[in-house]
């Protein structure tokens, strides 16, 4: 509703907003000097300051500029200065008296029109100048920052360039470390160019802009500055990320990077850095282009994030994910980024000693293969494959690729398997290990840090639907932990001198959370007791007593629960279990007896994901899935089935987030040294002194058990397992 103006004014004055006051005067077109303080709130406006006095430094808080300003910022002048505010085009009466969906649309379509000028950008190239701008964003109380680097690994990196904007088309490039020869120099790097602030000259004049906790720092994928600024002993204070700003909003529906997002929201063409750098063999690194050339593209970023920040702040209050993105998104930047510096260790020797094992295994695979195919053929040609498969042997259920060729991916090799075939299944064995072998024995020594002498790997925030982290270069997640050969190498991963690993998982969390969302009271009721759910499970659907129950009917139970959280099909299910696929569409038929609440909570799943394009977590992320209306019958089904398990796996996503988020200060606050060092979907890893192994067990439990609250009380209690060792492996 509208405010009363004077009312208003005089709560204002009170608290000494007078930035605010004098705005609120503008717009409403009252005499602010006519209006009193409002006595009340002077009065303990005053006691709070006389306390805050006598409580001395640690007693005050200064929150950020941008945290107290209004939900749109203040658009400063070409020039400087702190003028009264300017509102975006559309926006003058969104402030006060229209929701934050029209402050939103207001918001982007002003952005919409107005224009990028690359001409306005600037090269800073003196010391003064740069504290000048610098001056201009302590003063405004915001900046957007990005960092240029000829690499790719923050690790090893150096600092090209930095980038600022404090408003649209008000930005500009900061050349660190351009090399001389530019575009032409090929393979050698010539000397620095001339003209640029060395980099510990710029970064004193940036660190105390970038530590205030009163300026707002905004970027996009931010994890990757903090960890070239935190090698440079710079800690950023108060900051935004639009990329997950984007992603509180639109994941599944759009693509993050800041090309897709300029184009999206500016309809932008941005600079793309692949077309600079150029392709193939006479591709540069960033270090090489011209500094003219990189300030254009470094300025037009820093300006896009700007950009951004302006119309996806408020779209996130339109929309109802500011919480999920406050609370689950930006707090897990800082943690990933720390760490990802610490890295872990790995054993080089068992490694390459693993590499020849899975290459003696991987041979011998190729001779049955040959053997069992009566010809020589090459496994990782799918070509030759597909020729022996289906056309010289004859195997059923062959399909064609758009180029003609025989399919010969997993799923059809598996399901050749699955029928008894034994070629199929020798080819996947071959596959598994040589995937190994290549992706981890091999590759995991060329990882290690020369100066850490440990793996460091790259997490990424905002590349699923449903809030899991995924892991690269490397790839830390998918480390099969069924197989015995994945478990080999997660032996290879070893605790520092001194120093034990710490595993600790979540213990069925997802299906722990289907009970709890779907209402299945003997589920809950069993997890709550501590019952074997498998055991349960089966009782319930064989009639057959837990105590002397046949392994096999268990795994049946074990098979149909986790099926179920996935959307299991009779026939996946009859592959699983080696039965036939009547007799497992009986199973699924009678566990949804059994179960109906399951039912229920699918057909609804399916229902919202539908009627909305997205289902949410317990915690209010939003996972959307937009093909789940397609035409397409396999695309649709594909969706239901993504989005039925989103909701579980989402907020399973959503808990241990909450869990690494809190995790740093728990174990500060009982002076523990054990530091967080992976994160594998449901499980942590920690690296933890010997001598406090027994009290950092029970610290790291409680915090992931009680991860959840304040924010949900769940019925289901959450189970977590915590084990020590050398390695990972034997930690699990």
């Amino acid at each position: 509703h509208e405010p009363d103006f004077k009312r208003l004014i005089a709560f204002l004055k009170a608290m000494e907003f007078n930035s605010l006051m004098r705005r609120v005067a503008e717009f409403s077109e009252v005499d602010a000097g006519a209006i009193e303080a409002e006595e009340r709130l002077v009065a303990g406006a005053q006691a709070a300051a006389s306390t805050a006095s006598e409580a001395g430094p640690e007693g005050r808080h200064s929150p950020s500029r941008a945290e107290i300003s209004p939900s749109s910022p203040t658009l400063p002048l070409k020039g400087g200065g702190m003028p009264s505010r300017q509102p975006l085009s559309g926006e003058r009466n969104a402030n006060f008296t229209d929701s934050p969906k029209m402050l939103a649309t207001a918001r982007r379509e002003a952005a919409r029109g107005a224009k990028f000028d690359r001409a306005g950008y600037e090269t800073v190239r003196s010391l003064d100048r740069l504290k000048a701008i610098v001056a201009r964003a302590v003063d405004l109380g915001f900046v957007a920052i990005d960092v240029a680097t000829p690499g790719a690994d923050p690790m090893q990196a150096e600092l090209c360039g930095i980038s600022l904007a404090v408003a649209p088309n008000e930005a500009c490039y900061v050349p660190l470390a351009h090399r001389q020869g530019g575009e032409g120099a090929g393979l050698f790097r010539g000397d620095l160019a001339p003209d640029q602030i060395e980099e510990g000259v710029a970064l004193d004049a940036l660190k105390p802009l970038l530590e205030d906790a009163g300026v707002l720092k905004i970027g996009h994928d931010l994890k990757f500055t903090f960890q070239m600024l935190a090698l440079r002993r710079i800690t950023i204070g108060a900051y935004d990320d639009v990329m997950l700003m984007s992603y509180a909003l639109d994941a599944g529906r759009q693509n993050h990077n800041l090309i897709a997002l300029a184009e999206g929201a500016f309809t932008h063409a941005a600079i793309d850095i692949d077309k600079l750098l150029k392709p193939g063999k006479t591709r540069i690194t960033f270090d090489a282009l011209g500094i003219q050339h990189a300030a254009e593209y470094g300025a037009e970023r820093a300006d896009i994030i700007f950009r951004l920040w302006q119309v996806l702040k408020p779209r996130m209050a339109a929309e109802g994910v500011r919480t999920v993105y406050e609370t689950l998104e930006r707090p897990l930047l800082a943690v990933l980024a720390r760490m990802e510096r610490r890295g872990i260790s790995v054993d080089r020797q068992l490694l390459s000693r693993l590499s020849g094992e899975f290459a003696q295994e991987a041979a011998g695979l190729e001779a049955e293969i040959n053997k069992i195919a009566g010809d020589t053929v090459n496994p990782g040609s799918p070509k030759q494959l597909g020729d022996i498969l289906f056309g010289k042997l004859g195997l059923p259920g062959g399909t064609k690729t758009k180029t003609g060729q025989w399919a010969t991916g997993a799923r059809a090799l598996e399901e050749l398997a699955e029928q008894g075939h034994e070629l199929p299944q020798k080819i996947l064995d071959w596959r598994q290990v040589s995937k190994l072998k290549s992706t981890y024995t091999d590759a995991l020594p060329g990882f290690v840090n020369p100066t850490t002498h440990r793996v460091h790997t790259n997490y990424a925030l905002a590349s699923t639907t449903t809030g899991r982290l995924s892991s690269s270069d490397p790839n830390l997640q998918n480390i099969p932990i069924r197989t015995e050969d994945g478990r080999k190498i997660r032996r290879a991963f070893v605790a520092a001198p001194g120093h034990k690993l710490v595993s600790a998982d979540y213990s069925q969390i997802e299906l722990r959370l289907l009970a709890e969302i779907a209402g299945i009271e003997p589920l809950q009721k069993a997890f709550r007791e501590g019952l074997d759910i498998h055991a349960m499970t089966a009782s319930e659907m064989f009639g057959v007593p837990i105590k002397g129950m046949p392994a096999d009917v268990r795994r049946r139970a074990k098979a149909i629960n986790f099926g179920i959280v996935y959307g299991i099909s009779a026939f996946g299910l009859a592959n699983q279990l080696g039965i036939g696929r009547e007799e497992a569409g009986a199973y699924i038929k009678k566990y949804f007896e059994r179960f109906p609440g399951i039912r229920d909570y699918i057909e609804e799943s399916k229902k919202y994901a539908k009627d909305k394009g997205y289902v949410l977590t317990l915690f209010g992320r939003k996972c959307h899935y937009p093909e789940i209306r397609a035409s397409n019958a396999s695309i649709r089904s594909f969706n239901e089935r993504a989005a039925i398990n989103a909701r579980l796996q989402g907020t399973a996503a959503d808990i241990i987030r909450r869990a690494m988020i809190r995790m740093e200060a728990a174990l500060a606050k009982k002076k523990l040294s054990a530091q967080m060092l992976l994160q594998v979907h449901d499980e942590l890893v920690f690296e933890v002194p010997d001598k406090e192994v027994e009290k950092t067990l029970p610290a790291v439990t409680n915090v992931m058990v009680e991860a959840p609250l304040p924010a949900l009380s769940l019925s289901v209690p959450l189970q977590v397992e915590a084990h020590a060792a050398d390695n990972w492996d034997a930690a699990h």
